[in-house]
């Protein structure tokens, strides 16, 4: 770069700048030739803010009877319960997005309670534009549904309880 011409260069990187935010643009490069062996290489870049978001927690849907109101002081709540260690804990085999029916609005394939039989679907998990049909993987009855539908879901994690 000629020594010449850095009020210019920076002059000119200035102009770049104010191109690249006066037209919305993240990414410019350019390159100025001076004459032989002698040029200037410019990138500006904008770099988009960070936003960190953090999913809401899956709603459990778990029905307990109300507790009749005590006069003594309650014990400390014990801590909560690690579905994955339930031996009937039905886990993710895959990242995706999880459906709990065939379509938006129609009847979900399980609710708590429903009977099962293995091998039958309980929910869809959605990855790469496919339609991954999950299946029971013993007979028995819906205990807890642990993910809420059009939700992502992660590999391991515990979809539901079937005892």
């Amino acid at each position: 770069m000629s020594k010449n011409t850095t009020d210019a260069d920076v002059a000119f990187i200035s102009a770049l700048a104010e191109l690249l935010n006066k037209n919305g643009l993240t990414e410019l490069s350019v390159k100025r030739d001076y004459g032989q062996d002698d040029s200037l290489d410019v990138r500006v870049v904008k770099q988009a803010p960070v936003v960190t978001v953090q999913a809401a927690a899956p709603v459990q849907q778990v029905y307990a009877p109300a507790a009749a109101p005590q006069a003594a002081a309650a014990p400390a709540p014990a801590a909560p319960e690690d579905p994955t260690q339930h031996p009937g804990c039905l886990t993710s085999p895959m990242v995706g997005t999880c459906y709990l029916s065939a379509e938006p609005g129609s009847v979900p394939f399980v609710a708590l309670g429903s009977a099962v039989t293995e091998g039958q679907t309980v929910l869809i998990i959605e990855a790469m534009k496919t339609m991954n049909h999950i299946p029971a993987h013993k007979a028995g009855v819906i205990k807890r549904i642990l993910v809420t539908d059009g939700h992502p879901v992660e590999f391991g994690a515990p979809l539901m309880i079937i005892e």
